[in-house]
């Protein structure tokens, strides 16, 4: 780090200098200005004594999953509906790494809430169970036409118990 710390100073000194006049003298004594300023802050902020360990925003749980928006919680990135894209594509993390790196429960969404409601109303809305429940049941005569595989229990769609309980 201390000879990217030199040239940095270097860099700035040498900026400042291009625009202000300075003698010999003030040249030494703004190198030494600089140095110590820039090793004081490399100190501080313990950039030194971290050889491997990559620390992210400090969010907790509760600010990184709110109802309308998910924020990252390794980059602090704010606004998303959902999490699982922006992990791999930017930090190249898979959720369940993110879970675990962070303790996040297995039952928490790494969606927004409100996001998730949205969706779920617009497929019941569109009758997308209704529409899974006859594909799936489809599949199973032709399965069963065919007398080969072992039948597979058809899966009910999320509520359709609840549906079916209203009802009768």
């Amino acid at each position: 780090m201390a000879s990217s710390l030199l040239e940095l100073t270097a860099s700035i000194v040498s900026s400042h200098a291009s625009v202000t006049e300075m003698s010999g003298d003030d040249l030494l004594l703004e190198l030494q200005k600089v140095h110590g300023a820039l090793q004081k802050l490399e100190v501080e902020t313990g950039e030194g004594m971290e050889v491997g360990g990559e620390r992210g925003p400090s969010l907790t749980l509760k600010k990184a999953f709110q109802p309308d928006q998910i924020s990252c919680m390794l980059c602090g990135k704010t606004g998303m509906k959902t999490l699982a894209r922006h992990l791999a594509q930017v930090h190249g993390v898979k959720p369940g790494e993110y879970r675990k790196q962070f303790g996040i429960p297995s039952n928490q969404a790494l969606t927004a809430k409100n996001f998730s409601e949205a969706r779920r109303r617009m497929a019941q809305e569109k009758g997308l169970a209704d529409n899974l429940a006859k594909a799936r049941a489809v599949r199973a005569a032709k399965l069963a036409a065919k007398g080969g595989a072992e039948k597979k229990p058809v899966k009910q769609p999320r509520g359709s118990k609840q549906k079916q309980q209203m009802s009768a």
